[in-house]
């Protein structure tokens, strides 16, 4: 027991009479990482807010080192040294580096005044705590998502962090960033500190974690080490069914060009793009970010309009100079960011999922048919499997995975020929990401062509049928079923999407 940070015990927690945690304990090892591991809206976030003093137990206890708690306040968890990075990181983005990662040890000085060379000094001593190297004067609106996690752990830091939360930290960030913030992550636990690290990707799980708690349904599923599990076995702990991939075969038999791009060239974005795409064709675009997959997709929906090339819908030139005119045509496209650019957060799950055939829905007074609405908002709730069943309730309130099944759905509904989706997993657990997998083969068997955009490895091989990999704005690599059939081709692909400028000169 020495050894242990903090332990909670027989934690229950209700909302309107729904269990969010039943009888739930875990413990925090000092120096020690440990993953938190469950689908969204399995009690994660919940434990997380009572831990930290935001929420209070229905019921249990609270250890710190001794110390008894049946309930903490924020003010006792800093105090007990526990600190909480969320998913927005909630920094002043117009105040500075300095005095973002100095505020909360200002907040708790008994000095009245600090001067500005004790915040500098507070700020630069945190930074080196991580090994980090950044402009103290630059507004935290000026940096990139992966150096606002730099400061605000270098914030939690100041506090003298003893356990430190960090929720779903690498959803937005690049290969190379996800690897620097991981070597930070596994520093500080070389200094003592307790990470515990709550994550859907299984490879960064197994990558740091010292132990895994799992929760399904509110409730405890159990406690592992890292080498007890595998990624199998730990999906079949978070949802209870066997999760199994198998790579997507092509079925259709029709083999004329539904897309055809051709030289498609958009200035400091991309060049020279050459793909097609057939019935039934799930073809992947991946590199990292900035390799202009997603300008591809935007000019493809008529978003970014290209300077050279030609785009071909059944072996027809086209010009989508609008969404109105991809849509017109069959394309579809699901955006990047679900949360600003693919749904009306404040707008139900039924507006949402209507919102792009209301003309379909009207009646002859030009007024939308409530009946139609429901019918067809129902169908794709059932059919993405949605798990809240409640079409009027708002989608902000759902979670991630089925705030995706409802921007995924909504595209659905106009049938389209063509559908795009970029990063159509990011920020989804495991089992919605199967679920999601699933009807992305479903409809692709059933004769759509869809361009399946990822910058993880696994998803691209385990859905498409062919991949073109990218780097700079050019398509520097075409894999095709054969290739994709190579047992090393996972390997191969890494090192190429690492390595472009090896594998230019190579070619």
């Amino acid at each position: 027991m020495e050894n242990i940070l903090l332990l909670a015990k027989n934690i229950s927690k209700s909302f309107d009479g729904v269990h969010a945690l039943k009888n739930v304990s875990v413990e925090i090892e000092k120096g020690k990482i440990k993953c938190l591991a469950g689908e969204n809206g399995c009690g994660k976030s919940t434990l997380v807010k009572i831990l930290s003093g935001v929420y209070t137990p229905d019921k249990g206890k609270i250890n710190i080192e001794g110390r008894s708690y049946s309930r903490l306040t924020p003010i006792t968890a800093i105090e007990e040294g526990i600190q909480v990075i969320y998913q927005d990181l909630s920094l002043f983005l117009h105040m500075s580096i300095a005095e973002n990662i100095a505020m909360n040890k200002m907040l708790y000085s008994k000095n009245t005044f600090m001067d500005w060379n004790d915040i500098y000094l507070i700020a630069q001593e945190q930074l080196d705590k991580i090994g980090a190297s950044l402009d103290l004067d630059t507004p935290i609106r000026n940096l990139s998502i992966a150096n606002r996690q730099l400061v605000a752990i270098c914030r939690a830091l100041s506090l003298d962090a003893k356990v430190l939360f960090m929720d779903e930290p690498t959803t937005a960030l690049t290969k190379k960033e996800v690897d620097r913030l991981l070597s930070i992550v596994l520093g500080l636990k070389e200094k003592g500190i307790s990470v515990v690290f709550i994550s859907h990707k299984l490879n960064e799980i197994f990558e740091i974690s010292d132990s895994i708690t799992v929760i399904r349904d509110g409730e405890k599923v159990g406690d592992f080490t890292a080498h007890e599990l595998n990624p199998k076995s730990l999906s079949y702990y978070m949802t209870g069914k066997e999760i199994g991939y198998s790579r997507y075969r092509r079925k259709e038999s029709d083999d004329n060009k539904i897309l055809e791009v051709k030289n498609l060239s958009k200035k400091g974005m991309f060049e020279n793009i050459n793909f097609s795409l057939r019935k039934g064709d799930i073809l992947g675009i991946t590199g990292l970010l900035g390799s202009g997959r997603t300008e591809i997709a935007l000019s493809l929906f008529g978003l970014n309009p290209t300077d050279s090339g030609d785009i071909l819908i059944d072996n027809k030139p086209l010009k989508i100079d609008s969404p109105t005119t991809a849509i017109k045509h069959g394309i579809a496209l699901l955006p990047e960011d679900r949360l600003t650019q693919g749904l009306f957060l404040d707008s139900s799950a039924k507006f949402n999922i209507t919102a792009t055939i209301l003309d379909e829905i009207k009646n002859d007074f030009g007024i939308i048919d409530r009946t139609k609405q429901k019918i067809i908002s129902t169908e794709v709730v059932n059919n993405m499997n949605v798990n809240n069943k409640d079409i009027d309730l708002h989608v902000k309130k759902l979670s991630g995975g089925n705030q995706q099944k409802i921007a995924i759905g909504k595209w659905m509904v106009t049938a389209p020929n063509i559908f795009i989706l970029d990063t159509p997993t990011v920020g989804v657990d495991i089992g919605s990401k199967s679920e999601i997998y699933n009807k992305i083969q479903e409809h692709a068997n059933k004769g759509m062509g869809i361009i399946l955009i990822s910058d993880e490895i696994e998803e691209v091989l385990g859905n498409c049928n062919k991949v073109i990999i990218m780097h700079e704005g050019k398509i520097i690599k075409y894999l095709d079923e054969t290739d994709l059939d190579n047992e090393n081709i996972q390997e191969e692909i890494f090192q190429i999407i690492n390595n472009p400028l090896r594998r230019i000169e190579d070619e």
